[in-house]
């Protein structure tokens, strides 16, 4: 297999973000160990959101299993999603911001 390095259009910002939310989650836990760090998590999880790719194929980029890959992507995703504003909330924003067409 071949690697390539690529570079995602994204904030350090979004990854801090994203490395918090893992860490706490983690230390909530009492995680012992895991093969990546939070800060590689995140940035493995915003490569997949962001490229798209299968999970075989962003794994083999961190050098975890695609089981670890689809692990940490689906753990993340939930928490981004226990952070989101719910769905009455969301409409009563975006029609007080004008987003309705």
């Amino acid at each position: 297999m071949l690697f390539y390095r690529a570079a995602l259009p994204l904030s350090h910002q979004t990854l801090t973000f994203v490395s918090d939310l893992i860490r706490a989650h983690r230390k909530q836990m009492s995680s012992a160990w895991r093969t990546l760090n939070p800060a590689q998590q995140a940035l493995l999880v915003l490569v997949y959101l962001r490229k798209g790719e299968p999970f075989a194929d962003v794994g083999a980029g961190f050098d975890v299993s695609t089981t670890t890959c689809w692990r940490y992507v689906n753990e993340t995703a939930e928490l981004l999603a226990q952070r989101a504003p719910k769905r009455r909330t969301a409409l009563r924003r975006a029609k007080r911001r004008a987003w309705h067409t």
